[in-house]
């Protein structure tokens, strides 16, 4: 993100900004200002249309409301841009190489003529006498033309290279910018992608795909009684968890706020749902403690996960609701469960989203 804003205007918007945050539900952190900056800065139009329809509802906003305002509309903006960046790079680095290979090409024939001609006058005729002042003076210049060209080449050479260094650490940023950086898994944006390739790739021979979709139980609780720091120490943790049990082409996300994803391209259901079984023992059994804090006893945490496997031409939003759906059923039914959702169309309209 840049800004262009003078000290005067950048403090008025800072005072409009805390004015609209000190009233939502979200925290008084980096993420939930930068929101409310855009906002009030008044020149990311789509950010005030989300914002504007969600407090026409007369909704607070809460951390993961604002997180993933943050993820679509103003993270994903410098994802656009490096991905854009990178591709003109790339097209760059090609047209570079290839007129290094031209001029390359081209030295190394002219070199074979000038050899041939030079051989040629330097044969005993009677012209030689008269020419050779002459021809001393082209075959420096025609030696300095070759070390120009072998110049040349090798710029060009150096050129490409440092253009695909570039492209790799663009990139390479491309990537951060899909990452969550409390729990290092993909964030929102990224689950969008990986989903909708997932998707694309499924073939009605080949199972999966299949979504779990996971939020830890009385999180709220958790802050509220531990600190917003042992909340995002779990958080963390959890999401260590997760990540040390995908494999291969699965996808491991945070969700928004305390609630994650799997998503599994090549895994039936019946895979997914042990897998969600096993999820849900090792995150209860495990201790969750302050970082640097040996002292104070662990906290037990649970999870809730919702499995859904993927229907022949159903669109990502529908598999997302229908895992979803099973999630919420799950919570209904006891917390620190995993609940199957059946193999039928979702009606979305029906469908709650659970919460805590």
């Amino acid at each position: 993100m840049r800004y262009e804003h003078s000290a005067a205007r950048s403090a008025e918007l800072l005072r409009l900004a805390l004015k609209k945050m000190i009233r939502q539900d979200a925290g008084l952190h980096p993420v939930s200002y930068a929101v409310w900056y855009e906002y009030v800065a008044g020149g990311n139009v789509a950010l005030q249309a989300d914002i504007d329809a969600l407090l026409s509802k007369e909704k607070r906003l809460d951390d993961a409301t604002t997180q993933a305002l943050y993820d679509k509309h103003i993270a994903d903006l410098d994802s656009r841009t490096a991905l854009k960046l990178g591709t003109s790079v790339s097209l760059l680095a090609g047209r570079i190489s290839e007129s290094a290979t031209v001029a390359g090409d081209h030295a190394s024939r002219f070199g074979d003529r000038l050899e041939s001609w030079k051989t040629s006058l330097t044969q005993p005729t009677n012209a030689v006498d008269r020419l050779t002042k002459g021809v001393r003076d082209i075959l420096a210049g025609t030696a300095e033309m070759q070390d120009a060209i072998a110049t040349l080449q090798t710029r060009l050479e150096e050129s490409a290279h440092e253009a695909q260094q570039l492209r790799l650490e663009v990139a390479r940023a491309r990537e951060e910018a899909l990452i969550d950086a409390l729990t290092g898994l993909t964030n929102r944006k990224g689950f969008d992608l990986a989903l909708a390739a997932s998707l694309a790739e499924a073939k009605p021979e080949i199972p999966g795909p299949c979504l779990l979709m996971i939020d830890l139980d009385h999180f709220k609780t958790v802050n509220d009684s531990r600190g917003h720091l042992f909340g995002d120490r779990v958080l963390s943790d959890v999401g260590q968890i997760l990540r040390a049990n995908v494999k291969g082409q699965d996808t491991a996300a945070r969700y928004g706020g305390e609630e994650f994803a799997l998503i599994l391209p090549r895994t039936p259901r019946g895979g997914a749902l042990g897998l969600a079984e096993a999820l849900r023992a090792i995150i209860h059994a495990s201790e969750f403690r302050q970082k640097g804090d040996l002292h104070t006893p662990a906290g037990s945490i649970s999870v809730s996960i919702g499995v859904a496997d993927y229907l022949a031409g159903e669109s990502a939003s529908d598999l997302i609701a229908r895992a979803d759906h099973a999630l919420y059923l799950a919570k209904t039914q006891g917390r620190n469960r995993v609940s199957l959702a059946p193999q039928q169309p979702f009606d979305t309209q029906g469908a709650v989203t659970p919460h805590d």
